[in-house]
């Protein structure tokens, strides 16, 4: 997933305050189900009819190739499905261990800046990752969030928007099986390149604790006053 870096984060008081929105914890749920789900809050958000809305899941194995996926970079996916979705950037892995987060928000007019908008989820996942202890950064001419140095990519991003409406969005790898990458070239990386925060820290880290600090990471970056909807 790599785009250029031509825009700094925009901080969210240029935004009139905090908005309302929702949070959907999902725990564990296949890849499929929630992509259909993201499909269906796009268009309800669209229509007005509910609020933005941050999804957090763990997904099980699985391989998905976004739209500038070079299929050579899919090397051995064994029994893992594939899904080809309308993200932006190549292909990548996601599974246990790892938190995945789906933003569904209608960006308003200051936020309209796709290249904003990416430079905004690295920022709150590198403030995330930094009270865990570990530097997060961006590297030059990639999206993502990177160890320090640029030498272990710890989060990929990947999104998709219509009409002013995102899907997609992000991967943190806390504490997952890193072999598995493996399978891929990640984001057009050697599978060497990944890094989880578990491999950083040389120890477990709680993923309750990861997920809630990401929700308030999000929660200030972007200016939505996330409440948790019970599923």
């Amino acid at each position: 997933m790599n785009e250029p870096h031509p825009s700094d984060p925009r901080p969210a008081e240029l935004l009139g305050g905090p908005k309302p929105a929702q949070l959907l914890d999902l725990g564990t749920r296949e890849f499929g189900e929630v992509w259909a789900l993201q499909k269906d809050l796009v268009a309800r958000r669209q229509r007005d009819e509910i609020p933005d809305t941050l999804i957090l899941v763990e997904h099980p194995h699985v391989i998905t190739l976004g739209r500038g996926t070079h299929k050579e970079n899919v090397l051995a996916p064994g029994d893992m499905p594939l899904y080809e979705i309308e993200r932006g950037g190549d292909v990548t892995y996601h599974g246990p261990g790892q938190l995945v987060g789906y933003p569904i928000f209608l960006l308003r007019q200051p936020e309209r800046d796709l290249h904003v908008y990416l430079r905004n989820l690295e920022e709150a996942l590198i403030r995330t990752v930094g009270r865990f202890g570990i530097p997060g950064e961006r590297k030059a001419g990639w999206t993502g969030v990177w160890t320090a140095g640029g030498a272990r990519k710890l989060a990929s991003i990947g999104v998709a928007v219509k009409r002013w409406v995102t899907l997609h969005g992000f991967a943190l790898n806390v504490s997952t099986d890193l072999a598995r990458f493996a399978a891929i070239n990640p984001c057009g990386l050697e599978a060497t390149a990944m890094g989880s925060m578990r491999s950083v820290l040389g120890d477990d880290i709680a993923f309750e604790d990861v997920k809630a600090v990401t929700r308030d990471e999000i929660s200030s970056v972007f200016g939505r006053d996330l409440t948790h909807r019970p599923i």
